[in-house]
This record gives C-alpha cells, structure tokens and sequence, in this order.
C-alpha cells in the first residue's frame, strides 16, 4: 500500500513537470489532465478549552480538534455513471509534534495514525448511489445533526445506537419527489470482533423526504452488535430553513436504554453564524448505567469566517440534571456531579 501512494506521488510529481515541459498541449487538453488528477484536501484545527466540574477540579488545554488530510477522486465509468473514492486520515494531534496531546480529546502520538474515512463506489441518475468502506453511517447523516453539527461537542447528548461506520455496505437512492431512501449493512465475519464471537449484520434504514425548505427525516438501527441489550434505536428528525434561520429538531429512543430530545436554532448574518441548542436524555431504570437519571445540555455557539479557507468561534457548554458527570477527585477516586460547564474557543484552517 505505501509502495503504492508513493508510486501514485511520483507519476503526479512526473506528469506536472511534463505538462509543463510540453509546450505543444493544449490549453484544453491540459485541463483535461488536470482534471483527471485526485483532489488533495485537508485542515488544522486547534482548540483552547477550560473544563469545570461543579465541585470537582478545573482544567484548561489547548489541543488538535480533529485535524485531518484526504484525497478524493471520481471519473466517468460510463454515460450516467459515476465512479468515486475517498481516503481521510486524521490524529495528526498538530499541537504537539512529540507525542500526546493532554487535551480533552486525548490521542496516541503525533502523525495520521487513525482513519476517518476510506471507501469506493459507483452513482448514477436512474439507480441512486452504493458505496463501500468506512464512513459516517446512514443513521448518523439522516437524523444525528444536533450532536455532529458543534466543534468542540464535549458535551452534546449522545445517540444510543451500536453500528459503527466501518465495514458498511451503503445505498441512498434518487429522489421520488424529494423522497430518498436509505441503507445500510455493516459486514461483521468471523474475525471481525465487533460482532463479538458470531458473524453478525446489524442494519440501517432512512427515510428522507425534502420538499422547498422543509426536511423530514426517520431512521432505525438494529444495533445487532452485541452489548447486552438486542432492542432497535429509532430516531426522527425535522428541520425548516427559513431565509438566514434554520430550525432542527431531534426525537431518539432505544428500548431499556435511553431517549434523547433535542432542538437547534442556527442563525447566519453575513461571515457570522450563530447557534444555540438544548439537549436532554432520559435514561431508562434497566440502562447499566445513570440507571433513571436525567441530562441536558445547553450549547452555545458564535462562529466567524475570516475567510474562504478560515473561521474561528466561541463555544459555551453548560450540562446539568442529575449526577451523570463523572470525575477523578484529589485522592484518585471517582466521584460525580450534577454540572459541568466548558467554554471553548478555536481556529479552522482548511483547503
């Protein structure tokens, strides 16, 4: 594999010198060869945030808030049909070239050690699109932009669902009047330990449905991966945009194990975007943990961009409800709270 990227590196290296070299091309037959080159992408992004635990220490730290670098591609297999890759690497953890980062995502060491996203595919007009490898899953990008949509999001409820977003097999169909269908399957064999010591195919389905500035959205999952307890996730969506103004909320239930509400206002004015949220889950007497407690979440967000390839931005993040925050006190034993606030800010580059 890395005799490969590096061969693919040098060809790209050879043909721009001999592009150059040739003064006989055309202008448009240098743009198709430009054209046919993969698209290299990436960002930095760093991050200062101030954690406090109501009664429980305090601390502060700056850290790499997901920097990552990828390349995509895709070409004409025939009239109609689309033939696509993407590769993203991420934990470059940029703050720190020596090793971990202390932050409040704490990763290994410095380099594109962890894969974001990986996965070939095909699309087309009459048949929709299907593609393999790694990637965010159909419930997350169906019904989960609550949560997904902050950048710091330390504190935002979480989705109690189990497939994850490797060895999926997914499909989104065209649109039948602003109706799109989706699904997913995740391939677990027999040494993939995610499906615990059998094979297992744990499943997603969506339901999208677009029309003017209205979106409707429903999904499940199977969550056939083997954590104790076999019942589905189902999760429902809403969002309208109106002019500068978007509106989304979130219903998530999962039988013996949680409900998650939430709704989000989203407000952009010019290079400015302003954002505010409200989160609370519920969790069930049978969940294994925080058995019949309650959390909420509120989030606060100011985001500028400076530039077509720069923003920066404010987070605020205030949880409550019951004694869900957990913490390591002075003399090393766990102890737990009912507040935790944290008040980020951070800067983006990325091209």
């Amino acid at each position: 594999m890395k005799k490969t990227l590096i061969a693919s590196a040098v060809a790209a290296a050879t043909f721009s010198g001999a592009a150059l070299a040739q003064s006989t091309m055309s202008a448009s037959e240098l743009a198709a060869k430009m054209d046919s080159m993969p698209t290299v992408y990436g960002n930095i992004q760093y991050a200062i945030a101030h954690d406090n635990f109501d009664g429980g220490p305090s601390t502060i730290n700056h850290f790499d808030n997901g920097s990552t670098l990828g390349v995509k591609h895709d070409h004409e297999i025939a009239p109609g049909i689309t033939g696509f890759f993407k590769l993203e690497l991420e934990g470059l953890n940029a703050d720190d070239k020596n090793g971990d980062d202390n932050g409040i995502n704490d990763g290994d060491f410095a380099g594109l050690t962890e894969l974001d996203e990986a996965y070939i595919g095909i699309k087309g007009d009459s048949f929709g699109q299907i593609w393999v490898g790694s990637d965010d899953s159909t419930y997350e990008r169906a019904v989960t932009e609550i949560v997904e949509f902050y950048e710091v999001a330390s504190l935002n409820q979480g989705v109690d669902y189990t497939t994850g977003e490797g060895d999926l097999i997914q499909y989104m169909s065209p649109s039948f009047g602003g109706l799109s269908i989706w699904g997913a399957v995740q391939f677990n064999g027999d040494d993939d330990t995610k499906g615990g010591s059998e094979k297992s195919y744990p499943y997603q389905l969506a339901a999208v449905y677009e029309v003017d500035a209205l979106e409707l959205a429903v999904a499940m999952d199977s969550n056939d991966v083997s954590d104790g307890n076999n019942e589905n996730t189902y999760g429902l969506r809403a969002s309208y945009n109106l002019d500068n103004l978007r509106l989304t909320g979130e219903f998530h239930t999962r039988k013996d194990a949680s409900d998650t509400f939430g709704v989000m206002g989203i407000y952009t004015l010019g290079a400015n975007q302003f954002a505010l949220s409200y989160e609370m889950t519920q969790y069930d007497e049978q969940a294994s943990e925080f058995a019949d407690l309650d959390a909420d979440t509120i989030t606060l967000q100011a985001l500028h961009n400076v530039s077509d390839h720069m923003y920066v931005y404010f987070e605020g993040y205030l949880g409550g409800g019951d004694d869900v925050y957990e913490y390591t006190d002075s003399l090393g034993a766990t102890a737990v709270t009912d507040e935790r606030s944290i008040a980020s800010v951070g800067a983006v580059y990325y091209f």
